[in-house]
């Protein structure tokens, strides 16, 4: 700017004209003075070094984004798998417990038998566990492989005693026939009464139940539980023992050599002296004769000693078709019999 010739003293600015393409249309003029300009200047380098900024940091920022997103997913795929992985545990465990299970049962076979219930001594080195690198999930894996090493052992245990069974059987084929091995009963019982002292119901005084008391119905059939001869069936005479005739119509069979079976408190009987049975064969019929207040069938086993003595031994343990709570403890004593004194000695007359 011009002042009476000379440039004026109080600055210079900048004048912007806009012309429309329309000639009829008035020209448009923007000024700027100094300050202005220098204020846009500024707010446009602003811009650009923002803008720079951003272009130098968005490779850090989406990858950051990228890396987050991957770590949701492989957390997702982590949580996913562990439950898998405590899902099969879980299954481990079930086969632990199938695996007892079946060991209980050929220990049973094996106790039957007397067949001694130790295993062969592994062979070979024992695997042990690699070093597990920190994980949330490392505790169930140690589970898992303890659970591993256990059914192998137990398979291991089992294999062995199936080996020996078999080898029992094949070359002692009587003796299998006539081991008792089944319930005599079938279908719906309840074990009312087990092998051990109690208190008489109807004298009250302590004595030893040298057998097994199953309550079922009146008239269900009553099976052999292995093969024999029958050496006894009707009532034994009170005139000659009071005891043996408290349980009312009895079946007594003599399974070979070595066993002898009873079923007392019957209702009907359908087998006679002399007569050859088979296992499962039907001997009679559940009743309430005798010595008894419910309808109940009397079972005992009695096997001989080394003298030829026929001594009660548990029957829950050659009963090999069921299960019983508790039955474990046959492993550890169901090979003892009860003193002489306190249990009744078969006469000759039933099979002794």
């Amino acid at each position: 700017m011009m002042k009476d010739g000379l440039p004026a003293a109080a600055g210079w600015r900048i004048e912007i004209q806009i012309h429309p393409s329309d000639i009829r249309k008035r020209v448009r003029y923007l000024f700027l003075n100094r300050f202005q300009v220098t204020l846009l200047s500024v707010v446009a380098l602003l811009y650009l070094l923002t803008l720079a900024l951003a272009v130098a940091l968005a490779p850090g920022v989406i990858g950051g984004f990228m890396n987050r997103q991957e770590y949701y997913a492989l957390a997702g795929e982590r949580g996913r798998q562990g439950e898998r992985l405590q899902a099969l545990v879980r299954q481990l465990d079930h086969l632990h417990s199938r695996a007892q299970r079946l060991g209980f049962g050929v220990s049973k076979v094996l106790l039957a038998y007397a067949l001694p219930r130790t295993t062969a001594p592994r062979t070979g080195p024992v695997e042990v566990a690699e070093a597990l690198p920190d994980s949330i999930y490392a505790g169930v894996i140690q589970q898992g492989d303890r659970l591993n090493a256990r059914i192998s052992e137990q398979l291991r245990q089992i294999d062995s005693a199936l080996s020996r069974v078999q080898g029992f059987e094949k070359a002692n084929q009587d003796r299998v026939r006539t081991t008792p091995s089944i319930c005599p009963l079938r279908g719906e019982l309840v074990l009312t009464s087990s092998f051990r002292s109690r208190r008489s119901p109807f004298t009250k005084q302590l004595e030893f139940h040298s057998g097994l008391d199953f309550a079922a119905p009146l008239g269900t059939p009553v099976h052999a539980t292995a093969d024999g001869v029958v050496a006894f069936a009707g009532r034994f005479p009170m005139g000659q023992n009071v005891t043996w005739w408290r349980y009312g119509n009895m079946i007594v069979i003599r399974n070979g050599d070595l066993f002898v079976t009873l079923f007392g408190n019957c209702d009907q009987l359908q087998v006679r002296p002399g007569q050859t049975i088979k296992r499962g064969d039907v001997l009679g019929t559940v009743g309430s004769s005798g010595w008894s207040i419910s309808p109940h069938l009397y079972y005992e086993v009695r096997k001989r000693d080394a003298e030829g003595e026929p001594r009660p031994v548990d029957p829950l343990m050659y009963i090999l078709d069921r299960r019983w709570p508790n039955e474990e403890r046959l492993l550890f004593g169901g090979r003892n019999v009860p003193p002489p004194n306190s249990y009744e000695f078969l006469p000759k007359s039933l099979g002794r």
